[in-house]
């Protein structure tokens, strides 16, 4: 992988999109991804991104933000303003185009640098979305913002399966991801469980029986139809994860699955479905 360090104009970008109605922006300390090669990378809707690729194959590059703290504290006074002007509360989605604790994260810093510069100048809500359990490494400073902005952790469990044939390993397992889930939970923190895109689940019941028992508050289940930023799932479907999907469970390409799973889920947790359950929306059985 190619690394590069790099000064960033800005580090909020107003949102739109499938991201309108979650937030007010979006915030992504890193381009590209050091999981781009992991299963999660796989299906990655940000590799049909040319703006951000430029060509170069998703997960063998990486631009790392080396001023991003500075720039968040000198601009996110502004961005507020612009916020409540709309009448929103000023709320940051961090991130949504790469992983904010990637393996990259233990050396630059760049998201630790992000979250103590929230903790001086906070917004009005905060979503943490990850995939790795480094995510630990943060966990005080994590816990400190919880007390100063409506703060919520994603983390993404897509499926229950370790393996999937002909597809790469997770970046971090599921039960270590169950552990994390775990271990936030009992520092105070406000974790939801997010299944997107949504994977083939061998034990939906267990899975989510084990998910209450971790702490987990609610579950967001979004597919890659309507879910990656298309209305068919047409990015998702230029990559191999639908048909090593079919491969497993040929009902799980298809949208009806979402609704099954989220039906499922509903009896165990709160649940929220494609952007409403990012914007925080939750409804039970």
């Amino acid at each position: 992988m190619t690394i590069k360090e790099i000064k960033c104009r800005s580090i909020l970008t107003r949102s739109g999109g499938y991201l309108q109605s979650v937030c007010t922006h979006s915030m992504n300390p890193y381009v590209g991804c050091g999981y781009g090669k992991t299963l999660c990378g796989t299906g990655c809707y940000v590799q049909s991104n040319g703006w951000l690729t430029r060509g170069r194959e998703w997960g063998s590059f990486l631009e790392v933000k080396s001023n991003a703290a500075e720039v968040y504290c000198k601009t996110c006074g502004r961005e507020m303003r612009w916020a409540h002007r709309k009448d929103r509360p000023f709320s940051i989605f961090l991130s949504s185009s790469t992983e904010p604790w990637q393996p990259a994260e233990q050396k630059y810093r760049i998201t630790r640098g992000l979250l103590i510069a929230m903790q001086a100048d906070p917004p009005d809500a905060l979503i943490l979305q990850t995939h790795s359990t480094r995510i630990l490494e943060d966990q005080e400073l994590i816990a400190n913002l919880s007390s100063v902005t409506n703060l919520r952790v994603h983390i993404s469990i897509e499926t229950d399966r370790e393996n999937f044939a002909g597809l790469p390993k997770h970046a971090c397992s599921v039960e270590d991801r169950i552990e994390t889930v775990r271990m936030l939970s009992e520092a105070g923190v406000f974790i939801v469980v997010c299944m997107a895109p949504l994977l083939p689940v061998q034990q939906p019941e267990k899975f989510f029986e084990k998910l209450v028992q971790a702490g987990a508050k609610a579950v967001v289940i979004d597919h890659f139809i309507e879910g990656d930023g298309t209305v068919n799932g047409s990015r998702t479907l230029k990559t191999p994860l639908p048909e090593k999907m079919n491969a497993v469970l040929p009902a799980s390409v298809h949208l009806d699955y979402r609704n099954k799973i989220a039906s499922i889920a509903g009896r165990f947790l709160p649940t929220g479905v494609s952007s409403a359950g990012f914007a925080g929306h939750f409804s039970s059985v």
